[in-house]
């Protein structure tokens, strides 16, 4: 269970993004759609009210002038003036004219057959338009419901509704929702104008429609989004998982590299490219597993340098201990002849001083291998010291009759460094060219300035370094295999080039056999003091 952990975090986290999306954006649609709605459901209303207002515009000038040659025929064809009212009647359905003066043009004109005619226009109006008409008589402010249902007073209209119609009466397109208490139903109503043939407002049409039809299209809109967001989600689900496992497959990767490197396999590598987070934390892995792959070959060498180390030292110390052993064995049983005596404490102390050689070169090489070990630096001659390294070999030269000679391109150059150290890398240097020299031969050395580095090169023509052992001659114990070396203890060069290294300086060695062999030592200028004698 816990290897799907992120997995279940990341469908958690995919799947709960995906939920929240989908409340807001349903409820931003369904508040967007509402009011869309409404709106488009206003906008027919307000088209169908303009058209049934023009055409009651229309249907009543038409009757106006019917009624007006209706009247001038009557007038002419009677030569009584008392019988002048007998068409129009009095009141409210028999004079046609109104409280105010004014011609009621729905309830008067010829008498209730031409109120049906209208009733009966407005009732046809009223089934085509498929909603509720009602027509308001601007002078005498009467309501006609064209559905057929109880008149309305227009004192009964609430405080909403007449606004609507004095703003219609006004000769503005007006809506709202004044009329809801009135019809008992949530409902909108656009009121337009209806004018005469003087473009005078006689009448306002008032269309009713229930925002019931709104809602249902909202709700038919909004279960389509409910459906289309469940598909989404179950689809976004599903892509979650895909999308989840393709992220988590990576990890997955890296745990098992890591488990391998773990279990000592190096060479394990994760082969992720990706150019994220994830890409780099492999590229980071990969580069551990090279950095732990060198430093298990680093270890395996260093071990099998301590073993060599080992074996190479305990020969080294046996020979000379077994050879005194040997001596005191001799010497302690007393079958040694009185005049050989003298031969054998030469030999024991031959040996004694060539163990306590060996063992103070382990020291210092040990000291200067230790990164804690500090040398003590001052401004030194370099030239000077070479000359008294060069001084102090030609003694030992002179028993070899070896010539050892200093060319000298400069008289001084001063540099921070440890004097006794650099002494003693010179000397080791000069001891072996004197050592593999024959005698009566030459050795040179030379100081010359080059153009970043200071040089001193010391080279002899003795039976110099072959290709093979090249690489080795700076090992602890290496000695050449021509036997010349016998009574060294292989450790000078380790510790000339250890020297060599806490100055700065590099030691390049080029050598043919029989013919020339040179070691050269580096100084270059960053390893210089800058100051002057």
């Amino acid at each position: 269970m816990r290897k799907h952990k992120i997995t279940r975090k990341l469908i958690l986290y995919f799947t709960s993004v995906l939920l929240l999306f989908s409340l807001v954006v349903g409820m931003f649609f369904l508040t967007l759609f509402s009011k869309y709605t409404l709106q488009v459901h206003r906008m027919e209303l307000e088209k169908r009210a303009v058209v049934i207002a023009d055409a009651l515009s229309l249907y009543f000038q038409n009757a106006d002038a019917d009624m007006e040659n209706a009247a001038s025929a009557s007038y002419e064809g009677t030569s009584n003036p008392a019988s002048h009212g007998s068409g129009y009647g009095k009141g409210a359905k028999g004079s046609g004219k109104a409280a105010d003066g004014g011609v009621n043009r729905f309830t008067g004109g010829k008498g209730t057959g031409q109120y049906d005619g209208y009733r009966g226009y407005i009732r046809f109006i009223n089934d085509v338009a498929m909603d509720d008409v009602w027509v308001v008589d601007r002078d005498a402010q009467t309501i006609i419901v064209g559905s057929g249902k109880q008149e309305i007073n227009y004192s009964q209209l609430p405080e909403g509704a007449v606004e609507i119609v004095e703003d219609v009466f006004e000769g503005n397109v007006a809506y709202g929702e004044g009329f809801s208490d009135v019809l008992q139903s949530p409902s909108l109503t656009v009121g337009a104008p209806v004018y005469d043939e003087n473009k005078t407002v006689i009448a306002a049409v008032l269309l009713h429609g229930y925002v019931d039809g709104a809602d249902d299209a909202t709700r038919s809109g909004m279960g389509i989004l409910i459906a289309s967001l469940v598909l989404a989600m179950m689809l976004g689900i599903v892509l979650s998982v895909i999308l989840a496992r393709h992220f988590i497959r990576p990890l997955q990767t890296m745990e098992r590299i890591t488990k391998e490197l773990a279990d000592g396999d190096y060479s394990a590598k994760t082969g992720i490219r990706q150019k994220d987070e994830i890409g780099s934390l492999a590229q980071h892995i990969d580069l551990l597993a090279d950095r732990l792959d060198d430093a298990s070959k680093e270890r395996k060498k260093m071990e099998e340098m301590r073993r060599a180390f080992i074996a190479n030292i305990s020969h080294e110390l046996r020979t000379p201990v077994t050879v005194m052993r040997g001596s005191l064995e001799a010497l302690s049983d007393g079958v040694v002849e009185q005049d050989k005596l003298d031969e054998y404490y030469r030999q024991m102390l031959s040996e004694s001083i060539h163990l306590e050689r060996m063992v103070n070169d382990l020291l210092e090489l040990s000291r200067l291998q230790n990164t804690d070990y500090h040398i003590e630096k001052t401004p030194i001659n370099l030239v000077e010291t070479v000359e008294d390294a060069v001084r102090s070999m030609r003694q030992i030269a002179r028993e070899k009759n070896v010539a050892v000679q200093l060319h000298k391109e400069l008289q001084s150059y001063i540099l921070n460094g440890d004097y006794a150290r650099l002494r003693q890398m010179f000397m080791i240097i000069l001891d072996n060219a004197v050592k593999f020299s024959a005698e009566n031969a030459t050795v040179e050395v030379v100081i010359k300035q080059e153009e970043n580095h200071t040089m001193v090169a010391i080279s002899d023509c003795g039976s110099g370094i072959l290709p093979e052992e090249m690489e080795h001659i700076f090992e602890r114990f290496y000695k050449s295999s021509d036997g010349k070396n016998q009574k060294g203890t292989g450790l000078g060069l380790a510790i000339a080039r250890q020297i060599a290294q806490r100055h700065g300086a590099q030691i390049d060695v080029e050598s043919e056999p029989n013919v020339k062999t040179e070691f050269r030592i580096i100084f270059y200028e960053e390893a210089l003091a800058d100051i002057t004698p």
